[in-house]
């Protein structure tokens, strides 16, 4: 071996033993962190703090470590020493190489322990009976709009939105062979179908698409029959060992989604927060402008706004709200208050850390 060579693998491995020593180091204090918040009886888990963190080292790289690295790193570090705290169980909408669980890794890292559910209301219901500490739903897609099932079970459920993930989601069509003459049925949940319908016309224009629960189901029927293409991710392609026909098949390539992760407490404020209303207002004239006016006054930017069918009273409706700020922000406490005045009923989601969209992409 080259003495250079030999001399620059030494140093490698010097940073390596010091790296290792920091971590053990920041792992003590970790645990002197988790012992003070237990004498106090504090959340164990900030999503707040969490992002400070990833976004106080993306800001401060010099590189040539890429800022993508860096969050994955220490989303790794951060999920291995949570776990010294508590060993923290999340239920996500499953099963495993969904998008959601890819949504459910890239928050809480590969230490924590992710358990599939079957469907929305069963990641709610382990939420709720404290079999899990949090849960992992979708709520919209740039391309197909919200997910109805998790808006409906905000209406019954006292649980909060504690964060927000936002994934770029990319479509791969996959089969056993991993070629396209060979395809007879393309299967896949059917928004995947829906956000690659172009791409699915114009190169399977006499195949069948049909439904099925998941992107991971998909994968696995791909992989049990020869004949059938699954519209899926890259991850169910390694996990059911089937090859790619042709990959990043969305029709529009600026596509993600929008994942809650829900508990039971609202987290402290952050300085960059979203706060998430559901309410019912009176039918009366003007009420629309009424029920915004609180907001536009107070120049309070509404992120969205989503209207849904009552279902005990025809042609009543439940309209979910995103705006940006704390509850605990006076403007907003004070916009709510008064839009309270117009509402049947009103109830706050949840305030949490705003996402963003670079700090999610590892900001390179």
């Amino acid at each position: 071996m080259p003495k250079d060579l030999k001399n620059l693998r030494d140093q490698i491995d010097s940073i390596d033993d010091q790296i290792l020593d920091l971590l053990n180091r920041r792992a003590r204090v970790v645990l002197d962190v988790g012992r003070a918040k237990s004498g106090e009886s504090r959340e164990f888990y900030v999503p707040s703090r969490e992002q400070a963190i990833y976004e106080r080292l993306i800001g401060a790289n010099p590189g040539p470590f890429p800022n993508s690295a860096v969050r994955k790193v220490f989303r790794e570090i951060i999920s291995a020493s949570l776990s010294l705290e508590l060993p923290m169980k999340v239920a996500f909408l499953g099963p495993q190489t969904t998008f959601t669980h890819v949504a459910a890794m890239r928050q809480f890292g590969l230490s924590a322990q992710l358990v599939p559910m079957k469907s929305i209301p069963a990641v709610f219901e382990e939420v709720d009976r404290g079999r899990a500490h949090y849960g992992v739903v979708p709520v919209e897609n740039s391309t197909e709009g919200v997910v109805n099932h998790t808006l409906d079970m905000f209406i019954s459920s006292d649980l909060q939105v504690i964060a927000e993930v936002l994934l770029e989601i990319s479509h791969d069509l996959l089969s056993r062979s991993g070629r396209l003459e060979q395809v007879g049925k393309v299967v896949s949940h059917p928004q995947a179908l829906a956000q690659c319908r172009r791409w699915l016309e114009e190169n399977l224009p006499d195949v069948p698409l049909v439904d099925v629960a998941s992107t991971a189901a998909a994968a696995q029927m791909a992989a049990e029959d020869e004949t059938v293409a699954a519209v899926a991710s890259h991850a169910a392609a390694d996990q059911y060992g089937i090859q790619v026909v042709k990959g990043k098949i969305e029709d529009n390539p600026n596509n993600y989604t929008r994942f809650l992760v829900i508990g039971k407490k609202t987290p402290e404020k952050s300085g960059h927060d979203k706060t998430s209303l559901m309410f019912s207002v009176k039918d009366e004239p003007g009420i629309l402008y009424r029920m915004l006016e609180p907001f536009s006054k107070r120049q309070i930017n509404l992120a969205k706004i989503e209207s849904r069918p009552m279902k005990q009273k025809a042609w009543e409706y439940i309209f979910f709200l995103d705006l940006e700020g704390h509850v605990t922000d006076a403007p907003v406490a004070d916009a709510i208050e008064e839009l309270r005045n117009c509402c049947h009923f009103l109830k706050v989601l949840g305030s949490y850390p705003l996402a963003n969209r670079n700090t999610e992409e590892g900001g390179s």
